[in-house]
């Protein structure tokens, strides 16, 4: 599996990671092993909604746009029956004096705030 080495503000731990790995991982069926650690995909995605940029001006350390794009549209498409998505789920739950949690707090403001979102889930 391919690791990346980046470091931002946004970047959580491992260790933080691992408390949220489950939940990210059963989303997806594994017919085959991962290319990519999902913490490098996770730390990405929290990198977007730290920094706002578009997906195709991802910073080189991190997995390719289109796969981090693909765990994105996963982890947001998937609702459960009541309605949370795993990726909302994941970031209410971490703790909000954890490194990357301004991204976290961006991300639900973001979400609380747009009516689009509310009606159709994505935005």
């Amino acid at each position: 599996m391919k690791s990346f080495a980046h470091h931002y503000s946004s970047d959580i731990s491992r260790e933080q990671f691992e408390l949220i790995r489950t939940d990210l991982e059963g989303i997806r069926k594994r017919t085959k092993p991962r290319k990519v650690d999902l913490y490098d995909i996770f730390c990405a995605l929290l990198y977007t909604l730290k920094n706002g940029c578009v997906w195709r001006d991802l910073p080189s350390d991190f997995p390719k746009w289109e796969t981090v794009y693909y765990y994105w549209l996963l982890w947001t498409k998937t609702p459960s029956p009541a309605g949370i998505t795993p990726l909302d789920k994941v970031l209410k739950n971490c703790q909000p004096t954890s490194v990357g949690s301004e991204a976290f707090s961006l991300y639900i403001v973001r979400h609380s705030r747009c009516s689009k979102c509310q009606e159709y889930r994505s935005c």
